[in-house]
């Protein structure tokens, strides 16, 4: 016969379990379908980030290229220690076929005395304390073996100096290397930022640049700055040569520049050195403090940590090698990205 009882029913306790479960997860949908997607950057956002990781580039670069200047000046030490020290050996080598000559001459003349025959089995650095209680060498031979011990020891002396620079050589180079990642790894990440905007962003924030450049163009055109010297001159006009000439980072011309760069060879062309990076370069001549006192021409630095440079062109304005992506340009100093530490009168 077949049973009629009810189901057994479920608790309160777990009834009220199962109604809290089942309100949170509806909660949950709700809150999933009412949350807004990851929002995209806008343009602005993204060059906000591509500007703060171009001067963190530009900070790694003027790294760069002050380990790059140390290396070359490094490999010119060395190759001047190694080139004294071979004619320093052809010298003692020279020495010592005159010692060996004065042995003969006395071995055909009825044998080589003690002390030479001593000097020629022996080390010749300590020679002389050896052979001082002989007393039976000539003025002569005492000349030549003094000259032999000091060209020794001065040989020595070099040696040891390239082998130090030698390992100072070898971190540098360590430390160009590290830079020139950190450079590439910073452009590597603003390249992707660019990236991802749209073609009509892009044009955008190109049309915004390419005013700005214009502007600035008008404001040098109409400004009655004047050079701070003929040097200054020849230098400024030098770098208005190279308007539209890209920015590569550790580039110094003719054909691409980054800041410093740009800011040394326009120097060069008017016959003045200057020294490679911007940093170095706050030191080239004399220090002008406020803006309303700056000549065209005079090198202008910004950031705290001084690592951008350009050539003032007057009226506010700046010639400079901004960034990657970038060409020798004017620019407003008040739109460079850093504050106006202080310019440099060469």
């Amino acid at each position: 016969m077949a049973s009629h009882r009810r189901p057994k029913q479920p608790s309160r306790t777990r009834v009220t379990v199962l109604t809290t479960a089942a309100a949170a997860a509806v909660a949950l949908s709700s809150q999933a379908a009412n949350a807004a997607p990851s929002e995209k950057p806008n343009k602005d956002e993204v060059k906000a980030k591509v500007d703060k990781l171009y001067q963190e580039a530009e900070q790694a670069t003027e790294k760069y290229n002050g380990a790059k200047e140390k290396q070359e000046k490094l490999q010119k030490e060395i190759s001047t220690i190694q080139d004294n020290v071979a004619r320093g050996q052809e010298e003692l080598n020279e020495l010592r076929d005159g010692l060996g000559s004065m042995a003969s001459s006395q071995y055909r003349s009825g044998g080589i005395d003690p002390s030479l025959q001593l000097f020629l089995s022996a080390d010749p650095d300590n020679y002389l304390d050896k052979a001082s209680t002989l007393d039976q060498l000539s003025g002569q031979q005492v000349e030549t073996l003094k000259k032999v011990q000091e060209k020794q020891r001065d040989l020595a002396q070099q040696r040891a100096e390239a082998s130090e620079k030698l390992k100072d050589l070898s971190a540098t180079r360590t430390e160009l290397g590290k830079k020139k990642k950190e450079v590439q790894g910073k452009l590597s990440s603003a390249q992707k930022l660019l990236n991802s905007l749209t073609a009509q962003e892009k044009a955008a924030l190109q049309a915004e640049e390419q005013r700005a450049t214009r502007s600035s163009e008008r404001q040098v055109l109409t400004g009655t700055g004047t050079p701070a010297s003929g040097r200054a001159a020849a230098a400024f006009a030098a770098a208005q040569s190279k308007l539209g000439t890209p920015y590569v980072y550790g580039a110094t011309g003719p054909s691409s520049f980054d800041c410093s760069g740009l800011t040394s060879w326009a120097y060069a062309q008017a016959g003045v050195g200057i020294p490679r990076t911007s940093e170095a370069q706050t030191g080239a001549g004399t220090r002008i403090s406020s803006m309303s006192q700056l000549q065209v021409g005079d090198l202008v630095f910004f950031f705290n940590d001084l690592h951008h440079v350009g050539l003032y062109a007057g009226n506010g304005q700046v010639l400079h090698a901004p960034r990657t992506g970038t060409v020798v340009r004017y620019e407003s100093m008040s739109t460079i990205g850093g504050p106006f530490m202080f310019g440099v009168r060469v």
